[in-house]
């Protein structure tokens, strides 16, 4: 099957940047005063399953400022039913985005069992993790942006933290069996009650930008978590990067995984939802979607996949069923873990999504390439969409357009790679 000749393309997104990590942590926590609420005291630090870029040096700060505030700091798995909702499975994933006692300089606490710990005015239970319990003081560190599932004032955020993470398997499969329209409203309603009865002195708010810097950190007092969040969130929005032309024929993703988005491809990204009852977006318009491979750092949860049309053996072969359909059934999106169709190669896949497009030719195909969803700086674009991009202010082509080629063992030859 003929491809199409395809070319390289740097976009130029807005770029705030945090250029001290640790001095910026030293700020929010000497401005909320947090010394006197870590004294003598045992602090548990959030730490999650989402692969934010300066999550490391922020909690390492973080552990510092506690131990030297006088506290005695400690890491919280917080992550819902991530890991298999197994405290083997938390430790592993927070060990492969290098989060460790020896990297962070505190002990981790890993943590299965929830507990309840009080009812919203609608009758609904929340549940909070044991070791969440155990900790005199609690620092809830979480990145503010878009949800892979739904849209509100608050998203993925300080409130998700409390209420999916902090609320371990039991609180994320509570959360995710309300519809995607009530999850906003649970958000608030159940991390109302998570900040009644947990001791938390703390929010850190992490924005990042376009190319996966800290763009903000900002601590927030818990009795300012209803309103600061949704301003970070809106300001998050802003940062957020796009694919260059929002109108394909196809999109070809190098890599999914957990590190990327908690969907493994971010479904704000392409366009596509998949859950029953709500309508799909209209833009991003993608006909066919490609996913060639699965980050290492996914340890085989490959829910999103059902998202794409296509993807290739050596990536379902990776796939760990248990642990990706316990990610599906807790958000209740089964859809989003079904397998697509499959070839045995990269060549045979794209080939064959390069068919179903059927009397399109080759020269006239708008297809996009990227490494993830999440990395969007760069791309491969078809010739076909070189006119939009020359009409972009914030988008240059680099270099000539040339033939999609492939290696012997069927492989794709041009990749952008998962860091640009």
């Amino acid at each position: 099957m003929e491809t199409p000749r395809i070319v390289r393309v740097r976009q130029k997104f807005k770029r705030p940047v945090v250029s001290d990590i640790s001095s910026a942590v030293h700020e929010e926590f000497a401005r909320l005063r947090l010394k006197d609420k870590v004294a003598g005291r045992r602090v548990g630090i959030t730490a999650g399953s989402r692969g934010i870029k300066d999550n490391l040096p922020i909690l390492r700060a973080l552990v510092s400022e506690v131990r030297g505030g006088g506290g005695e700091p400690l890491l919280l798995a917080a992550m819902g039913s991530h890991g298999g909702g197994a405290e083997d499975g938390q430790r592993e994933i927070l060990r492969s985005l290098g989060i460790t006692e020896d990297s962070v300089g505190a002990p981790v606490m890993t943590c299965a069992k929830s507990v309840g710990i009080g009812e919203t005015r609608d009758g609904l239970m929340a549940y909070a993790l044991e070791s969440a319990l155990s900790v005199d003081s609690i620092l809830a560190v979480n990145r503010i942006k878009e949800h892979t599932a739904f849209h509100g004032v608050v998203e993925s955020g300080l409130f998700k933290m409390l209420v999916v993470g902090l609320g371990g398997p039991r609180g994320a499969a509570q959360f995710h069996s309300g519809g995607s329209g009530e999850l906003p409203k649970l958000l608030l309603d159940i991390g109302a009650v998570m900040l009644e009865h947990l001791p938390i002195a703390a929010g850190f708010a992490i924005v990042e930008n376009g190319y996966e810097e800290t763009a903000e950190i900002m601590g927030i007092a818990p009795g300012e978590f209803r309103n600061k969040e949704p301003e970070l969130l809106e300001y998050s929005r802003s940062l957020m990067p796009s694919l260059p032309v929002k109108n394909l024929h196809a999109l070809i993703i190098e890599e999914m995984g957990k590190n990327y988005s908690g969907t493994g491809v971010d479904t704000n990204i392409i366009g596509r939802l998949r859950i029953e009852g709500t309508p799909e977006p209209s833009t991003p318009a993608i006909q066919k979607i490609v996913v060639l491979d699965i980050s290492e750092e996914s340890h085989g949860n490959a829910n999103g996949i059902g998202l794409a049309d296509a993807t290739t053996r050596k990536l379902v072969e990776k796939i760990d069923r248990k642990s990706t359909y316990l990610n599906c059934a807790t958000t209740g999106f089964l859809t989003r873990g079904a397998t697509p169709v499959y070839m045995d190669t990269e060549r045979e896949t794209i080939d064959l999504v390069m068919k179903s497009l059927g009397k399109i030719k080759p020269e006239d195909v708008r297809l996009t390439q990227i490494p993830s969803t999440l990395h969007l700086t760069e791309c491969m674009v078809s010739e076909a969409l070189i006119p939009d991009i020359e009409a972009l202010p914030d988008a240059e082509i680099i270099g000539e357009p040339k033939v999609m080629e492939f290696e012997e063992n069927g492989a794709l030859t041009y990749r952008i790679g998962r860091h640009a």
